[in-house]
């Protein structure tokens, strides 16, 4: 480091000193040290325009530029599945809780019976397919976002990070989740 700074402060003092078409080659730090013309410059041509031809200009510039690609033209992926999933079940999670919350708040103020007996005699009142199914819609997204959340913690810690590891872990989250759900809806 010392020397680096030896020489350019060497080479800084003999463009000063010394001016010459040698040391050209050196431009930055001669040019930087003797503020002299060995600066390099670009002509740049300009015109005036109106705003209407600036306009149409830049519409026949944009006519050139390359497309980007668009998400259809890759083959889907699990990944890709599964990283949306993951949030909507997030949000469909966080939503729930908070709607029910703020409504079993309210609940008392506006007469609605969110106590547990009354949603207990309500639910009970069903029939089968509409209890096996309000079930498996609420255990779905909830084990999911559990197994998926466990992935994702093993990510953090640098486990199965290969692109096989990633798949297989993608597959056995759907297998899971199917499995736990249709277990919570059917035997709870």
């Amino acid at each position: 480091m010392f020397t680096q700074r030896a020489v350019q402060q060497s080479m800084r003092r003999l463009a000063v000193s010394h001016p010459s078409a040698a040391l050209t080659r050196f431009a930055t730090p001669a040019a930087v040290a003797t503020n002299s013309h060995y600066m390099q410059t670009r002509q740049a041509a300009t015109q005036m325009t109106s705003q209407s031809d600036g306009i149409n200009m830049l519409a026949q510039q944009r006519t050139h530029r390359p497309v980007s690609p668009h998400l259809g033209i890759y083959r889907p992926q699990v990944t890709w599945y599964l990283s949306a999933l993951n949030r909507i079940t997030g949000s469909i999670l966080s939503g729930g809780f908070y709607v029910f919350g703020a409504a079993y708040l309210v609940a008392p103020v506006l007469g609605w019976h969110l106590d547990t007996m009354s949603m207990a005699a309500a639910f009970g009142s069903w029939p089968v397919f509409a209890k096996v199914l309000a079930k498996l819609t609420l255990a779905f997204p909830f084990t999911f976002h559990g197994f998926n959340g466990i992935r994702h913690l093993a990510w953090d810690m640098g486990r199965a990070m290969t692109n096989r590891q990633v798949q297989v872990t993608g597959w056995a989250v759907v297998g899971l989740s199917v499995v736990s759900s249709a277990l919570l809806a059917f035997f709870l």
